[in-house]
């Protein structure tokens, strides 16, 4: 992305031709020299500047995909965006956006991003966006949902934490695409008190060495643990505390504790006491020969996973990924846990096909829901999707003609009809963890 510093730098004509284009120079008005790339513009990202309106004829820039407008001062959403015909992707994250007005939303949005913002309802317009695959709306005022959105039916990816829901619609659990779905911290999820079985580990008890990894929701460390029986390398992750795209990070830490300990998962040792601004967990620490599974989705894939290009798996270890992430889920869905990024980029794997499952950023306990056999009929279609993923993997290690052996040929014959089932459009006809377990079991 091109990223001029200045609008001098914008004017200079040096970036005349660009596809992509990233300004944040403290802007207060809409910058009209963007207007000189309506021919070839597709990605516009003016986040951090203090902008709060578009102008009228915003539409000129006919090619744009993308529009990144967060953290900026959008308290209505632009009513103009609807004029733009080939606008896919939009996000205005942090804006403290009050409005959204009737008939806003562009005709061929995938990707609408309205995380922690003060929105208190959705227009009824949305149900128009029949290419909605992914929106994203935790942290704001919702009470709920517009019956329109039940034409959405291509919707894969909800997320409505931390807002004010007090039920869930009906026809939210009748969609045929929807996987991924968090609903914590709203009124209609139970409420949950930490579990005191798990162990407070004083922060002064912690040193910690070299970065692990960063999510959306805190910081991940290798560390040492001075125990009482003695040293012990852990992962120490601290909590930011801000609301994520997911949901509340005190809602992570909450489903993790709860989620408590299976071979297939990432398990949880103490919570942090003491820690003198944030909470936290120390967690297993993970053997370095442990990687991610997959790519997490991009622009293009929107809901699904990428894959690296020479990743290849046989019909054995791909069989025993599966059954590792599907145990795991079977056994988070018995205490009422729904994960809601059953995803390969959430997955820790290593050479003998153990699997890890990992990342409660989007979970929600869902306890004793009167939809609860259907939210996790729900969450068994993004595991239907793993197993396409994950099958396909296996035919690229064939090379030309070959063919499978009569035992790789019959799992994979087995994995192809559990896909079938999972990915069932009717959400009631498809089968539960612990079914899908019993058929990995069998192959």
């Amino acid at each position: 992305m091109s990223n001029p510093q200045t609008l001098e730098d914008l004017r200079s004509g040096s970036y005349k031709g660009v596809k992509r284009l990233k300004l944040s120079a403290n802007l207060s008005s809409f910058p009209t020299e963007i207007f000189s790339l309506f021919d070839t513009l597709e990605i516009l990202d003016l986040s951090g500047n203090p902008l709060s309106v578009l102008p009228n004829d915003f539409s000129r820039l006919h090619k744009l995909k993308t529009l990144f407008l967060s953290d900026c001062k959008f308290a209505t959403f632009p009513a103009q965006l609807v004029k733009c015909r080939s606008l896919e992707m939009i996000a205005f994250k942090n804006n403290h956006m009050i409005t959204i007005p009737e008939g806003s939303f562009p005709r061929k949005l995938r990707w609408l991003i309205l995380t922690n913002n003060e929105i208190e309802s959705l227009p009824a317009s949305i149900g128009h966006c029949h290419r909605l695959q992914k929106c994203m709306m935790a942290g704001n005022r919702l009470t709920r949902l517009p019956d329109e959105m039940a034409h959405c039916r291509k919707l894969g990816l909800l997320r409505l934490s931390s807002n004010n829901l007090a039920t869930l619609p009906d026809w939210l659990f009748q969609l045929p695409e929807l996987s991924f779905l968090s609903f914590a911290g709203n009124p209609c999820a139970p409420a949950f008190s930490d579990n005191p079985i798990l162990s407070e580990i004083i922060w002064s008890e912690l040193s910690t060495q070299h970065l692990l990894g960063e999510g959306a929701s805190g910081i991940i460390s290798k560390g040492t643990w001075k125990a009482s029986d003695g040293d012990r390398e852990v992962a120490i992750k601290v909590f930011k505390g801000e609301v994520t795209s997911d949901g509340s990070p005190m809602d992570e830490m909450n489903a993790c504790i709860a989620a408590g300990q299976h071979p297939n998962l990432i398990d949880p040792i103490g919570k942090i006491h003491g820690h003198p601004e944030k909470k936290g967990l120390v967690l297993q620490l993970i053997p370095p020969h442990y990687t991610n599974l997959g790519l997490p989705p991009d622009f293009s894939t929107c809901t699904r996973d990428r894959f690296a290009r020479d990743l290849a798996f046989s019909a054995e270890k791909c069989r025993s990924v599966l059954y590792g992430v599907a145990d795991a889920s079977k056994h988070i869905h018995e205490r009422g846990i729904a994960h809601g990024d059953l995803y390969a980029h959430n997955t820790l794997i290593d050479n003998s096909g153990h699997a890890l499952l990992g990342d409660f950023g989007a979970a929600t306990i869902y306890g004793d829901h009167e939809k609860r056999e259907a939210i996790e009929r729900m969450e068994i279609l993004a595991f239907g999707h793993l197993i396409e993923d994950l099958v396909n993997l296996v035919e690229h290690r064939l090379d030309g003609d070959e063919v499978l052996g009569e035992k790789d040929g019959y799992v994979i014959e087995g994995l192809n009809a559990l896909h079938y089932k999972c990915t069932n459009p009717i959400v009631m006809e498809r089968p539960n963890f612990e079914e899908a377990v019993e058929v990995l079991g069998g192959l």
